[in-house]
Order: C-alpha cells, then structure tokens, then sequence
C-alpha cells in the first residue's frame, strides 16, 4: 500500500542522511507535499532511543526544516497568490475583496493562526500560502512557525521515545483526524460556495 511505501522510503531517508534527511522530510511536509509529520517524527524519536539522534537536535532541525517548507510556500502566496487569485480565482468563487479580507485577517490575526495551524492536520500544509498572499509580516511568520513546530514536533518525537518500536501506532490514529479535518474542510468551503451563490442572486448584489 501507499502508506507502507511512505513509511519505508522515510525510514531509509533517515537512516542513510540522518539529520539531514529529517531537515528535508519536514521541509516537504510543511508543504503541499504529503508528508505525515506523525510518521517522521515518531520515528526520529524512535532513533533517539537507539542512540542515532539525540532529541534536542531532532526538535531543533526539525523545526527549522518546518520553518524552510514553510517559508517556500509563504514566497509562492507573496509572489503568485495574488496572481492566481485575480486570474483563475473566479472558478473558486474569489474575487479581490477576499484578497482584502486575507490581508486584514493576517495582520491581526496571522501570529495566532500560524501558531495554532502547525497542531491542526491538513491546515498545516496549507496555511502559509494565504499568509504570504495577506502579506503577513515575515519576522511574525518565521517566529510563530518555529515555535509552533518546535513544540509539535517535539511532541511527536517524545511520543516516538515513549513507544519505541510501536511508534508507527502514533499515525494509524492521526490519519483518522486527517480523514475528520478533510471532511470539515469540504464542509467549510460548500457553506461558503452556498453563501456565495446566495449573495449573488440578491436584488442589492446584481
């Protein structure tokens, strides 16, 4: 199956480049790419039990790869975000008043929301596009990120510590959160497709 391939191509990646490969892996999963966090760092933690890491260098480099993925697609909102949306963004119901709303959301909002989406499965992934597409400000973005994935990841790999060769039981249930937030998110997005089309049908919004 798909996430038994996943599983073993992150276990070579990190037995055969170590730190690096941790930097990379969490690089990617803080992108688009799909790249469980609770598959890598349960087993980091997994290799600081047998000596191959330590857990202060698993959570530091961790982190910082979290903040380089995240810092990619921040850069990809900032520079065609804005692009996309005024292009193709009416096949997505936006138009430039929800660019407006990103940006006042990120300027008020951005340091809570990027902390609090690095614990949230799927928004993760997701969630630095916007805030580079609001222009939210980039010291707030890399600090809020860090941190946020510092203490996640950190977690993770503890969790990994405690079960040692039963660490993969840590993603068998995060993917059931994965499956709820998916459904959230289709949820999400069909209310805000129905409130769309509604206003547009209004007498005031012709």
């Amino acid at each position: 199956m798909l996430v038994e391939k996943l599983i073993e191509n992150i276990i070579l990646g990190m037995s055969i480049w170590g730190y690096t490969g941790l930097f990379l892996l969490m690089a990617l999963e803080s992108m688009i790419a799909p790249i469980p966090s609770e598959i890598v760092m349960p087993f980091a933690g997994f290799l600081v039990t047998s000596g191959r890491f330590t857990l202060l260098a698993v959570a530091f480099v961790s982190a910082l790869g979290s903040v380089f993925g995240s810092l990619l697609s921040y850069w990809m909102g900032v520079f065609g975000g804005r692009r996309f949306v005024v292009k193709y963004g009416r096949f997505l119901l936006l138009d430039e008043t929800h660019l407006e709303w990103t940006e006042r959301f990120f300027a008020r909002y951005g340091d809570k929301a990027i902390f609090i989406s690095r614990f949230v499965p799927v928004v993760r992934h997701l969630i630095s596009i916007p805030a580079g597409i609001g222009k939210m400000s980039l010291k707030k973005f890399c600090l809020y990120t860090f941190i946020g994935a510092l203490i996640w990841n950190t977690l993770l790999a503890w969790l990994g510590i405690k079960l040692g060769e039963r660490w993969e039981i840590i993603h068998n249930y995060s993917r059931q959160l994965d499956y709820v937030m998916i459904v959230l998110i289709v949820v999400a997005f069909a209310y805000f497709a129905y409130m769309h089309i509604k206003r547009r049908k209004s007498p005031r919004h012709p």
